[in-house]
């Protein structure tokens, strides 16, 4: 039965196909909200939606599973730092569950930039989100002072050149290292972490020798990662990885990283595995 509330004018719908939708109700559920043909007002974490366009750059399982694995080990975070936020799918999932945080996300697209403010206003946000129009590696896009006891990132994941790019700038920039990659993220997390603070971030498997080069160069240590397989029987795709810097950690820890076992997304038969179907109610999303 599809159960809704009434607020203000808008009928509110607090459930989809059985499942209770957990969470505050946003401001903009309540308000006339203006969508544009090009662009699709989508759910994400219970009531709160996110603005996309719909030919563009449209957030993914990475970036659910990332927000979900940073906030998962960093639970207690009170400032959070995402980087290369594109149109503000990983820190708002993360805000949803922080609610009493403060975050600081920056992006050097300003279309993903404009749709991303309009989402944290829906999502009754403007008040903690500080959203910076800015490229992540530029010196003036945070302040020499500033620290976050939890960055996340969903980097680019393939140089330039090395495959189709796209039809749509925002495709381009989410897919392809146009500024900055790996090395960068974890360059700028690693000065900007607060002490025992994670840098929580997903790139491909078989490109893990970089984030551990890219770790290594920042003076973070990677202190667990999870593979996750898309397919059961399949190999992973990609890992999520959260690392923390070496300095905060004693010594005996620093060449120690804790493999968990694979999150897998579908079984054999094509379902949703038993497991992400929990993950997925964990970040307010249907099982």
């Amino acid at each position: 039965m599809q159960v809704v509330q009434q607020v203000g004018f808008n009928r509110i719908e607090s459930s989809f196909r059985g499942w209770a939708k957990p969470g505050p109700v946003p401001p903009g559920a309540s308000a006339s909200t203006d969508v544009a043909e090009d662009e699709t007002l989508d759910a994400i974490s219970g009531h709160f939606r996110i603005l996309q366009l719909r030919r563009g750059h449209r957030f993914s399982t990475d970036d659910v599973l990332t927000a979900w694995y940073g906030t998962t080990w960093v639970p207690s975070a009170s400032t959070v730092l995402d980087l290369g936020s594109g149109i503000g799918s990983v820190g708002m999932i993360a805000a949803w569950r922080l609610p009493g945080a403060r975050f600081v996300s920056i992006e050097a697209q300003s279309d993903s930039v404009a749709l991303a403010r309009r989402s944290a206003a829906y999502n009754g946000l403007t008040d903690r989100y500080d959203i910076r129009e800015s490229d992540f590696r530029a010196a003036a896009a945070l302040g020499e002072a500033e620290r976050f006891d939890l960055v996340l990132g969903s980097p680019p994941y393939f140089p330039r050149g090395s495959g189709i790019e796209g039809d749509h700038p925002q495709k381009v920039a989410g897919r392809f290292e146009l500024r900055g990659d790996i090395g960068d993220y974890a360059r700028v997390a690693a000065r900007h972490l607060a002490v025992g603070g994670v840098f929580a971030c997903v790139f491909p498997e078989e490109q893990r020798a970089r984030v551990e080069a890219a770790a290594r160069r920042a003076g973070l240590v990677i202190v667990r990662r999870r593979p996750v397989v898309f397919r059961e029987g399949e190999p992973p795709l990609v890992t999520l990885f959260a690392m923390t810097r070496g300095s905060d950690l004693p010594s005996e820890l620093h060449d120690r990283t804790w493999v968990e076992p694979p999150l897998v997304i579908r079984t054999e038969a094509g379902a949703i595995h038993p497991e992400y179907a929990a993950v997925k109610l964990a970040v307010g999303f249907p099982p």
